[in-house]
């Protein structure tokens, strides 16, 4: 039975940029099948929608890499929650909400002549995790001491998923990295971590805040994503435990994918609550194409 199949561009600001995302309308699939089809999509993700009426306040949605399936990522919430407004919902709502893996995410929409504008998803309170000797940073991504901020460490945070965060003193150390994969392999095994984001305060655009790239060791489709929302997340709540701007908050935009030809946007709001940070990661959705998968 044919199934509906969506593909939309998240946290870009215009077509075929940003991280591409593939969404299927099903209830009727195995978790073998749905991992197939993510294998045989080549996406970084791709999102199930498995009811098209909510349960318990929230649609249930599933996320599948090529290789595994994940209980929380970035640009496939915000993207899936954009298919459910639009296709689903097909009216302006203020919130959708997600019942992932990882528990339940509101997405709030804005609108611009009656399309969805800016979307903002809050994430997890953050959970912070050992810091990361500087050799260990140095080795996964092929670095140099000199190529790394001394003023901050590298550290895993989590908002949902474990990642590597890794401050680095210009954009030319952050081109620079690349993946060394025995290294940054063992380090993720060994934490948990799904990949390391590293970022500077050097942006290409004068309107963005930071530069930053996601690299990961073991992906079956690219070592290196465009958009990461999951781990922009985890940069926010850093950037807000390290006083990285010397405040209890944080609102600004981060640019990623520049490196690899696909320019992606996305918007960060952080700030420290009684003991926990509220994080918040924010971006447009654009739609390419859509049909039937089957």
């Amino acid at each position: 039975m044919p199934i509906p199949y969506y593909m939309v561009d998240v946290f870009a600001e215009r077509k075929y940029a940003g991280n591409q995302l593939a969404i299927l309308r099903t209830g009727a699939l195995s978790d073998a099948e749905m991992q197939e089809i993510a294998r045989e999509t080549k996406f970084s993700e791709t999102t199930f929608i498995l009811r098209d009426t909510p349960r318990d306040g929230g649609y249930d949605v599933r996320i599948f890499t090529p290789a595994y399936e994940m209980a929380f990522a970035g640009h496939p919430t915000l993207g899936t929650a954009y298919i459910i407004q639009q296709h689903l919902i097909q009216q302006p709502v203020d919130t959708v909400v997600l019942n992932l893996k990882v528990g339940q995410i509101p997405v709030k929409f804005s609108y611009e002549d009656g399309m969805p504008g800016e979307l903002w998803m809050t994430q997890k309170a953050p959970t912070f995790g050992d810091i990361i000797p500087p050799e260990r940073i140095m080795a996964s991504l092929g670095l140099d001491a000199s190529d790394l901020d001394p003023r901050f460490p590298a550290q895993l945070v989590s908002t949902g998923s474990w990642f590597a965060i890794a401050p680095l003193v210009s954009r030319a150390a952050v081109k620079k990295a690349r993946v060394h994969f025995d290294p940054q392999y063992a380090l993720q095994q060994e934490t948990g971590a799904h990949g390391i984001l590293l970022f500077c305060a050097e942006p290409y655009e004068a309107g963005n805040t930071l530069n930053a790239r996601g690299l990961f060791a073991g992906a079956l489709d690219s070592d290196e994503d465009p958009a990461t929302g999951s781990a922009n997340g985890c940069l926010a709540a850093y950037l807000v435990e390290h006083r990285y701007f010397g405040g209890e908050g944080i609102d600004i935009r981060v640019e990623q994918g520049y490196e690899i030809k696909r320019p992606s946007i996305l918007m960060l709001r952080a700030a420290r609550e009684g003991e926990s940070i509220r994080v918040q990661v924010g971006g447009r959705v654009i739609p390419v194409a859509m049909g039937t998968w089957g």
